[in-house]
């Protein structure tokens, strides 16, 4: 009998060790199935139509617009997941993530957002899409409004009914980041190398203020001189932090000049010259340059990745009547 009890100990643990895998699928794939891009088709059919019409509106009005509702959604993720919490302004019980160092004076598009929202709910008749949802939607159509790809939006998160901004603070990765600090922060996230880098070629669209590169072109040495001679023109030493460059030759079309801008040493950030500077993502990043049909499908699998980080979902949250305050 002593004989058998480690083998008996030893199935038990084994079975334990089973019970608890089976436990984290469980888990994960009711996760997915709360999640689908069909989460309206009977509540509000018209929901996703409408949110492309408002994007098409406001991008048409305003090319940068495009760049800027995009970078919502990123923004938004990247603090406690794709909750919608961006969108809270400051109240007694809110510490608005607007006004985090990455956001402040940065982030745009709310009013946008808003106007979404308002069409949607009268076109259902009721508040039935998320603040959270629309994020992740209006993402997907500001690219395709700008000539980018189109992906196939998860639906069916909810929203937050707090906010963060110290959370924001520390979890949204500024433009001084080295690689490796870059991929660690993206691995955080759930995120691997390869989302790092076709994330970042988000910045194929959009400006950047003089403030986010200022310390890249009068310290980095990585760094094409005659771009340098250029951008300085726009950024001097001292002053002018909220003056605008462009990220990309062509901020207002969806491309993939971005990488021949990184291997030429032209990337206008840190961070992002720190994707083609000798590390492992280099290769990625000639890949991309090459291939311009896998960058564009293979951005919207990591936009569909970013867009899954912890999402509120079931009875989880809310859905918001209006995005900037909870109900």
């Amino acid at each position: 009998m002593g004989s058998k009890r480690p083998i008996l100990l030893n199935n038990m643990v084994a079975l334990l060790v089973l019970i608890l895998l089976a436990l984290e699928i469980t888990s994960t794939k009711s996760l997915a199935e709360e999640l689908s891009p069909n989460f309206y088709d009977h509540s509000c059919p018209a929901a996703l139509p409408v949110i492309k019409r408002v994007v098409e509106a406001a991008v048409e009005k305003e090319r940068r617009m495009g760049a800027s509702l995009l970078r919502l959604h990123f923004h938004d993720c990247f603090v406690n997941g794709c909750d919608g919490s961006l969108l809270l302004d400051s109240s007694e019980m809110i510490d608005s993530e607007k006004l985090a160092l990455p956001n402040v004076n940065s982030v745009r598009g709310f009013e946008v957002i808003d106007n979404i929202k308002a069409e949607v709910d009268h076109c259902c008749g009721r508040p039935v899409v998320s603040c959270a949802d629309i994020l992740a939607v209006a993402a997907r159509d500001s690219a395709v409004a700008l000539g980018g790809p189109s992906w196939e939006v998860q639906l069916g998160r909810r929203d937050s009914t707090t906010a963060s901004k110290d959370d924001a603070n520390l979890n949204i990765p500024p433009s001084f980041l080295n690689l490796t600090q870059l991929i660690q922060n993206f691995k955080d996230h759930g995120l691997d190398e390869k989302d790092l880098v076709l994330l970042s070629a988000a910045h194929t669209l959009g400006f950047a203020q003089c403030s986010t590169f200022r310390d890249r072109i009068y310290n980095d040495t990585n760094i094409n001189p005659i771009f340098t001679k250029k951008i300085k023109m726009l950024c001097p030493r001292v002053g002018r932090d909220t003056k605008l460059a462009p990220l990309d030759p062509t901020p207002a079309k969806f491309d993939g000049k971005y990488f021949d801008k990184l291997i030429k040493y032209k990337g206008l950030l840190h961070s992002d010259q720190e994707l083609f500077n000798g590390g492992s993502t280099d290769e990625l990043v000639k890949h991309y340059n090459r291939n311009l049909e896998d960058f564009l499908y293979d951005f919207g699998v990591s936009m569909i990745k970013m867009g899954n980080i912890k999402p509120l979902v079931g009875h989880e949250g809310e859905i918001r009547i209006n995005c900037r305050k909870i109900n």
